[in-house]
């Protein structure tokens, strides 16, 4: 376009230049190719100013076109982080379980019946610990009984008390105070160990803990020099439960006594 405009100009003013030479040209002429040399200067503006405004919209729209580029690549890389996190939280989960030793697993999440009314709080094993927004009681449990099995014995006692204030009606429960006495018991703290044995077989006579419970009353009681309450409570194993594997346990230590 810048082109053809000099072109025009250009033969303008040879035309005229041509007039001059021949002798002919008059004062109108040169108003005329005057008039027309503005005509064209100011078009030529005019057009410069549309290129101009036409390549700054041709600048936008290639920019968006960069962004809109980048933005699947963006919510590729958000989704991988997405998924990378959730492979996180199993693979941390799942730790938990494997530490638990062959002996004494780690209980089903599937509730047993039990005659106390303790447990009739019936509280969904997928509720949540108050003010932390991403603990399962199985996971709170599983947290506190790694604690035992690495001899953190202040910590599980400090978990197992936090489970069972937090989680008062779980399949769980139970275990949770058999285990916060053997915490107990592994400090030496007999008094503390007695009680949470006690309250297993107690408050949930009908669970599988409380053989164990009783045993393990019989040898905190021992501890602490308390031999008729610890033979009482080893009978009772022997009597109300004899398939029972403490209640080998418990003829075993009946015979040390003796």
């Amino acid at each position: 376009m810048k082109h053809t405009l000099a072109s025009l100009v250009g033969c303008a003013v040879v035309t005229l230049g041509m007039a001059v030479l021949a002798g002919c040209a008059k004062h109108a002429d040169f108003v005329e190719v005057r008039d027309q040399l503005a005509t064209i200067s100011k078009s030529q503006d005019q057009d410069q100013k549309r290129l101009e405004a036409l390549q700054r919209r041709l600048d936008s729209v290639e920019r968006i076109k960069d962004g809109d580029a980048m933005r699947p690549k963006i919510d590729d890389l958000a989704g991988r982080l997405q998924k990378l996190e959730s492979r996180l939280a199993k693979v941390e989960e799942s730790s938990l379980f494997s530490s638990a030793p062959k002996l004494d697993p780690i209980p089903s999440e599937s509730p047993k019946p039990a005659k106390s009314q303790k447990s009739s709080g019936s509280m969904d094993s997928t509720a949540l610990v108050p003010g932390i927004p991403s603990i399962t009681p199985t996971s709170a449990f599983n947290l506190a009984y790694n604690d035992y099995l690495n001899g953190k014995y202040d910590l599980a006692v400090t978990g197992f008390q936090r489970f069972v204030k937090d989680f008062p009606g779980t399949s769980l429960t139970p275990n949770a105070h058999y285990w916060l006495g053997e915490s107990y018991y592994q400090q030496k703290d007999y008094t503390r160990a007695m009680q949470a044995f006690e309250y297993v077989s107690t408050e949930y006579p009908g669970n599988e803990k409380v053989p164990a419970s009783l045993f393990k009353l019989g040898l905190a009681a021992g501890e602490t020099g308390d031999l008729a309450k610890s033979k009482k409570n080893l009978k009772r194993v022997i009597e109300e439960f004899p398939t029972s594997d403490e209640a080998k346990l418990a003829k075993n230590k009946l015979a040390e006594i003796r």
